[in-house]
């Protein structure tokens, strides 16, 4: 038997109340495929995950983004349901115990941002993944690697270290699907290509053949996990725009104040190197309503347009997306899973 297609939706730290219902509203609205075809999981920040639980169709499930590496207890910054007033650290986290009394079965371990921004270890992530499992939680876990490694030669030595952490502390992998996210797309304009993802993936099956046993390596699901460069750069241009709007007025004013001069005067020089200014702030608003206006993708991130080729990929076995997620076009993402089907 095949593996089922399996399509993550990451919404991060994303998302009011009315804007979740919309969301919502959208994914119970789309024509998808079954769920013989495929299993689809939405990831919401923490205070959402009653909401959406409530309101998603049974056909999805509903995962945490992360939890503790041990039962809840006293653990400034970790969330409880039950305290009259959150407490929240960046990784919105909770424990394992707290998602099973919400009835939620899945959990999101070892992203990439918690890995690098709050120096999560392999270790470490392995032990979560262990104590998640142990509570009857189903765990995305991601492994990738860094541009630096990428570049160096390492990304399979970096994946399976990863991969090794878990499977050290883990016998039974039928509940773990392994999301594979090419870290070094984050920002870099680099792009991770079908090929690229095809290979990570097959070498991670080949090191689970290796060193868990041939059954573990066919039927555990490889998802790709790519990161969207393009939101990363609109959003520097968005913060980029507010400083030239600023500097635009400025200038503005400046000019309007600078009398009149002839063009070798330091008074019309002065003026010349207004408008320039002027003109050069204005590119960046002009660049940044260029991509809102078009959408164009600049990076390996899977989205509407690059979907179905990733899909095609012998060893791709869905994805965990991000961004996109919380798009309409999420909905053409989850049909992709048709093109495996007819594979």
């Amino acid at each position: 038997m095949g593996r089922k297609f399996f399509v993550g939706g990451n919404w991060k730290c994303n998302g009011t109340t009315e804007e979740v219902k919309k969301i919502v509203n959208v994914l119970n609205e789309g024509q998808v495929p079954s769920q013989d075809v495929v299993e689809v999981v939405i990831s919401p920040p923490f205070v959402f995950l009653p909401l959406v639980k409530s309101l998603l169709k049974p056909d999805f499930h509903v995962a945490a983004q992360n939890c503790w590496v041990k039962k809840g207890g006293a653990f400034t910054g970790e969330v409880s349901l039950f305290n009259s007033k959150f407490k929240f650290d960046v990784s919105c986290l909770c424990s394992a115990e707290m998602l099973v009394n919400l009835g939620i079965p899945w959990v999101i371990l070892g992203h990439s941002e918690r890995r690098l921004i709050l120096n999560e270890s392999n270790e470490f992530v392995g032990d979560k993944v262990k104590y998640a499992l142990s509570q009857g939680i189903k765990v995305i876990a991601c492994v990738g690697e860094t541009l630096e490694q990428r570049e160096s030669g390492s990304t399979v030595d970096v994946v399976a270290a990863q991969t090794k952490a878990i499977s050290e502390r883990v016998s039974d992998w039928s509940n773990i699907v392994l999301a594979y996210e090419p870290v070094w797309a984050i920002g870099t304009g680099k792009v991770a290509t079908p090929a690229q993802a095809q290979e990570v993936h097959s070498e991670l099956r080949k090191w689970l053949h290796a060193n868990t046993s041939p059954e573990v390596a066919e039927t555990t699901r490889i998802i790709y996990g790519g990161i969207s460069f393009y939101l990363s750069f609109v959003l520097l241009l968005f913060i980029l725009n507010l400083i030239m709007a600023a500097r635009i007025k400025i200038n503005i004013i400046h000019y309007m104040y600078i009398p009149k001069a002839a063009d070798g005067d330091s008074c019309g020089k002065h003026r010349k190197y207004k408008i320039a200014d002027i003109s050069f702030s204005c590119m960046f608003l002009y660049m940044y309503l260029f991509l809102i206006a078009f959408g164009i993708p600049v990076s390996g991130s899977v989205n509407g347009a690059n979907c179905k080729e990733l899909a095609a990929q012998p060893d791709v076995d869905g994805f965990l997306v991000g961004g996109a997620s919380l798009k309409p076009e999420f909905i053409d993402i989850i049909k992709s899973a048709e093109v495996k089907k007819n594979a």
